[in-house]
């Protein structure tokens, strides 16, 4: 007997056998048999195999197939004991995975994972960040009050990982551990106040949710960090974002004061005489009412939240928008409108909460807002039209912002627009639509005649809908005004036999005994007509006939008296109750019974029926949503949601701002200062050697806030390379301070030449700024004195600038006689004469700072004015940096040392590139081969042109290599593996962002068209102090020496302007300095499409000009 298996879906088999019969002869006889497999157990069981297997490739391919069948729903938990064990596994990829099962079970499977306790203890302390945040977020996920001192311990030593995805992890696990054992709280606000302190983007977002869940009452916890998440909110993850900004909303509404108190306030107007001011002083209830200055914190706020609006998130968006309205001067709000409206292009769940939220704002801000905010959303009308793909609740938001948005200067487009929608197939929203232009017709008078003859013309529609619902909005907008509309209600009259819609034939009626004086023939024949299908009508027609009987019979009692006492007599007979009740209350008012005549009700029944009603007001249905916070799930359901907490109003007297001071820490040894390079030779001092150039000086000081600045915005993962670098820069502090004395000597022998050169240098720059024609003329006259300078600080060490500016001049003079009578010099006279200025030539050449011939070089303005945007050429680099950042120390680099520095110099394999010269020195004894970039750890949108391989690098040598990099207009690091000598070393070369940038040269005419085009979210400003003794000179001089910028010519000569463009993306950066002739400050200005460029510039700019 054998089986086969026929279908394995079905799982059946047909079995064949042979048998003995009666009469001893053998049959063959087949029947099928079912058989019960589960499906489940083969395939657990071989995953189980799987897992206690000794090959990590098929414990890797088992928990693969177990997260995908955790992934889609299935259930995994009779796994746990095999997985569980695999928990001590050495490969990574197992490892990982099994943390990410098991914190999907732990909490169901609570016994069995108490029992790997000392494993996940284990796993804390183990050399990767990975397994050390997932232990710790599997043993918050395990819901034992047994383990909460455990969990405490380890949630302590995690805030003070070096990671900061660990330290992420572990303010995650704070809330967990809250909602396990509330009496905890005390220690966990202590841990949530070391993690709010973190200065890492990567935490910030998780320490501030953990704040908002643990002990969102403790805002003293956010004075001190408050300046801080303000400034770090625009590199926080998205998410992060969202939080901090709610928390923010809240923190200024208990904190500032509310920035639009008095504005419609106006000061008191000042006469025009002294004496009269005297006499009537000003009292102090309205010194009290006046518009107060806005915080510097409140503004901090504010601008730094302002480049959120260009995000990607939708709910970032959202929450800068909630912000501004909650929180911002009404004249600032509208910077939002463009974000929001940016966001109608998104799915149409976002559609639905965005549209929410505009409809509540252009309702809230209707009433009394300034001009500013009226104009808020409509130059975005056309946004808000309704596409046929739009779904009904879409479409019917929509209808709600554009009735809101309407003005005396758009009406006529929205009712054009409202006109086509009539005629739409979907019933609700053409509904909808008509008490959008009743709505309309009511807040605007001047368009009420034209909405009313609109919707009366609606009334001969095919589509009784249509019809219904114009009838019910007709009769509110005659209600509000009836002069000269008796034509109307007669039209509608004639039109109750036909309709059929209750709404609308109450409405009729109601229209007819409310007017019935106008028309007395109508009313009562309308009136018998009801009465003969009052039985058949529905109970709201049943009751505005009564009503209208009532009426005609006050009013016309000889024709409607048996009329109307035949109405009375049906509805007494009434099955509805409210009907009977209204008969008999109107029968005893207009009949009464004997003895009752005198009743003093019946007397005044004509003032009580026919009194005159108050206009229907025609509201928003989202005026009741005010008191709800913007961007909120309360907000959008219009109902109180569990959880929700009030916005708490504004103070009236502005607590202490003191709160928010920080004391400002040491300044630590910057990750790119260069402390160990090689010593040069030794060279004889001057007799001046121990004084110092204040060039020098100053160029230490910026290299030192240039390094510092870049170090603040490194990774997680140069932190701990930071910190062995400052042990050896101490270490070798000794080594720097005699290679620092070795240069004074020489930097005091070349400071008058350095001087002179570098006020040569800008005095070209400042008549070149004068006319652009003649730009290649100041740029050869100063090249000229350079090489002027260079000769005489070579005979003399103190000449004066006037002394070399005559020998120019004079040069220059003897430069144009030679070239007119060339033909007589002889070969002694041109040996003599090296210092000519060469020839004018069209080819330009090549020099570093050009670019080489592939740069194209900025042309000679002609005679004619040029069109908008021709005067647009880039242009050299005014200031090459000469500080050199360390990128790899001898120590570390087993006697190599690595230092980058910036070029400003287009790059030859792409004008996309930054030029990095790379210094190799070898500094030990012995050569090293075979110098060369090996994997490349890029962003995405970056690349990296390598340097020419280096064979072979001497002891004691130096070499030199440019590397080409496109940072893709950002500040991330560019990692690759330098090779050498077969050892690898990680390098990782950030740039600062003005040096991203290349010059442009531009005229003032097409600087301020630009600049024009740039306003709005593209437009960042600020402020930066000045020192005391600060000129114009010194302040450009800053400003080429933080960003590769070219001063633009300005009528004004407080006001300059810089421009510029991206490397990479050539995105055009514009930059305006003012400043003030008696003020200590000046305003900076910068226009740009990236705002994260203009806000990091910003900052740099600021720190730079307030040096000394």
């Amino acid at each position: 007997m054998y089986s086969q298996p026929l279908n394995p879906e079905s799982y059946t088999a047909q079995v064949k056998g042979t048998m003995i019969s009666e009469n001893n002869q053998m049959q063959t006889i087949e029947f099928v048999v079912p058989i019960q497999v589960s499906q489940d157990a083969p395939r657990h069981e071989d995953l189980k195999q799987m897992l206690d297997s000794n090959k990590d490739g098929l414990k890797l391919e088992a928990m693969k197939r177990i997260i995908g069948m955790v992934a889609k729903g299935r259930d995994a938990s009779d796994l746990f004991p095999a997985v569980v064990k695999n928990v001590v596994s050495a490969n990574l990829e197992v490892k990982k995975l099994v943390y990410v099962y098991l914190v999907r079970y732990a909490e169901e499977q609570q016994d069995l994972a108490l029992l790997s306790i000392s494993t996940f203890q284990r796993a804390l302390k183990d050399p990767n960040q990975l397994i050390r945040a997932c232990a710790l977020r599997v043993l918050s996920s395990i819901r034992v009050p047994v383990i909460v001192p455990i969990m405490m311990l380890a949630i302590k030593d995690a805030v003070s990982d070096m990671s900061p995805y660990v330290r992420k992890t572990a303010a995650h696990a704070i809330p967990k551990l809250y909602n396990l054992d509330p009496e905890q709280k005390e220690e966990l606000i202590q841990v949530i106040e070391k993690l709010l302190s973190d200065k890492t983007t990567l935490v910030v977002g998780s320490a501030v949710m953990a704040f908002e869940e643990v002990c969102p009452e403790r805002i003293d916890l956010i004075h001190k960090n408050y300046r801080k998440l303000c400034n770090l909110l625009v590199d926080v993850e998205e998410w992060g974002q969202v939080i901090i900004i709610n928390m923010l909303t809240r923190y200024a509404r208990t904190q500032f004061i509310d920035p639009n108190a008095g504005e419609g306030l106006e000061e008191k107007e000042k006469p025009f005489y002294e004496d009269d001011e005297q006499e009537e002083p000003e009292d102090a209830d309205t010194l009290v009412k006046r518009p107060k200055t806005m915080d510097p914190d409140h503004r901090l706020l504010l601008r730094n939240t302002k480049p959120l609006l260009q995000s990607r998130n939708a709910a970032v968006v959202l929450a800068v928008a909630q912000l501004y309205q909650h929180i911002a001067p009404r004249s600032e709000v509208s910077q939002v409108a463009r974000a929001l409206v940016r966001l109608l292009r998104s799915h149409r769940e976002v559609q639905a909460v965005v549209l929410t939220n505009i409809a509540s704002m252009s309702t809230r801000r209707k009433a009394n807002a300034s001009i500013q905010e009226k104009g808020m959303f409509e130059p975005y009308l056309k946004s808000f039209f309704v596409r046929s793909s739009d779904p009904t609740h879409i479409k019917a938001l929509k209808l709600e912002v554009l009735t809101n948005l309407a003005t005396d200067a758009n009406i006529s487009v929205i009712l054009r627009e409202f006109q086509t929608y009539i005629g739409s197939s979907d019933k609700e929203f053409v509904a909808a639509t008509i008490q959008a232009i009743g709505r309309c017709a009511s807040n605007i008078r001047e368009v009420t005649d034209t909405c009313l003859s609109g919707l009366v013309s609606l009334l001969s529609n095919r589509d009784e809908s249509v019809v219904g619902e114009s009838v019910v909005v007709i009769r509110k907008l005659l209600q509000s005004e009836t002069v000269g509309h008796k034509d109307i209600i007669s039209h509608m009259a004639r039109l109750v036999d036909n309709i059929k819609i209750p709404m609308a034939r109450a409405s009729i009626l109601w229209l007819l005994g409310e007017y019935c004086d106008k028309v007395p023939k109508i009313a009562p024949d309308v009136l018998r007509k009801m009465a003969k299908t009052f039985i058949t009508e529905e109970d709201i027609v049943k009751l505005q006939i009564l009503t209208l009987a009532t009426k005609l019979y006050l009013t016309n009692p000889k024709q409607t008296r048996l009329l109307c006492q035949y109405v009375y007599n049906l509805a007494k007979y009434d099955t509805n109750y409210d009907i009977r009740d209204r008969a008999r209350l109107t029968r005893a008012l207009v009949f009464p019974s004997q003895g009752h005549e005198d009743n003093k009700l019946a007397k005044h029944a004509k003032k009580i029926f026919l009194a005159t009603k108050p206009p229907p007001v025609q509201q928003s249905s989202f005026k009741d949503r005010d008191q709800f916070q913007l961007s909120t799930l309360s907000h959008f359901i219009n109902a109180r949601a569990s959880g929700y907490q009030d916005l708490p109003p504004f103070p009236d007297d502005a607590p202490d701002p003191s709160v928010r001071n920080v004391e400002m820490p040491t300044p630590v040894t910057p990750v790119f200062k260069s402390a160990h390079q090689k010593k040069k030779p030794q060279k004889v001092k001057s007799f001046y050697s121990d004084e110092s150039s204040p060039e020098d000086e100053s160029d230490e000081e910026e290299s030192e806030s240039g390094s510092e600045s870049d170090s603040e915005s490194d990774s997680s993962e140069s932190d701990s390379s930071e910190s062995s670098s400052e042990e050896e820069s101490e270490s070798e502090s000794d080594d720097d301070e005699d290679e620092k004395q070795r240069t004074r000597g020489k930097a005091k022998r070349k400071s008058g030449s350095g001087g002179r050169k570098r006020e040569a240098s800008e005095s070209s720059g400042s008549e070149e700024s004068e006319s652009e024609s003649s730009e290649s003329e100041s740029e050869s006259s100063s090249s000229e004195s350079e090489s002027s300078s260079d000769e005489e600080s070579e005979n003399s060490e103190s000449s004066d600038e006037d002394t070399k500016k005559k020998k120019s001049k004079e040069k220059a003079s003897n430069k144009s006689k030679a070239t007119q009578g060339g033909g007589n010099r002889t070969n002694l006279d041109l040996l003599l004469d090296l210092d000519d200025i060469p020839p004018t030539m069209d080819t330009p050449l090549l020099t570093p700072s050009l670019g080489g011939l592939l740069t194209p070089t900025p042309t000679a303005q002609p005679a004619q004015p040029l069109p908008p945007g021709a005067s647009i050429q880039p242009a050299s680099a005014k200031f090459v940096p000469t500080t050199t950042h360390e990128l790899l120390n001898r120590f570390s680099g087993s006697g190599l040392s690595v230092g980058a520095r910036f070029t400003r110099s287009p790059h030859l394999y792409s004008p996309r590139m930054t030029s990095v010269e790379l210094t190799f020195t070898n500094t030990g004894t012995e050569e090293i081969r075979d110098i060369s970039i090996g994997r490349k750890k890029l962003a995405p949108g970056m690349s990296l042109h390598e340097f020419a391989g280096i064979a072979v690098l001497n002891a004691d040598t130096t070499l030199h290599g440019t590397l080409g990099v496109d940072f893709n207009d950002t500040t991330q690091p560019a990692v690759f593996d330098l090779i050498a000598g077969g050892r690898t070393f990680s390098i990782s070369v950030t740039a600062p962002i003005g040096e991203l940038m290349t010059p442009l040269a531009m005229s003032e005419a097409d600087f301020n068209l630009n600049q024009g085009k740039l306003r709005g979210m593209n437009e960042l400003s600020g402020t930066a102090k000045l020192p005391s003794e600060q000129n114009i000179k010194a302040l450009v001089d800053h400003v080429y020496e933080t960003a590769n910028l070219l001063q633009v010519q300005s009528l004004s000569d407080n006001v300059l302007k810089f421009g510029g463009q991206t490397a990479s993306g050539k995105v055009l950066v514009l930059l305006s300095l003012t400043v003030p002739e008696e003020t200590a400050e000046c305003s900076i200005t910068i226009n740009c499409e990236k705002m994260v460029v203009s806000s990091m510039l910003l900052k740099e700019l600021q720190s730079a000009l307030a040096k000394d």
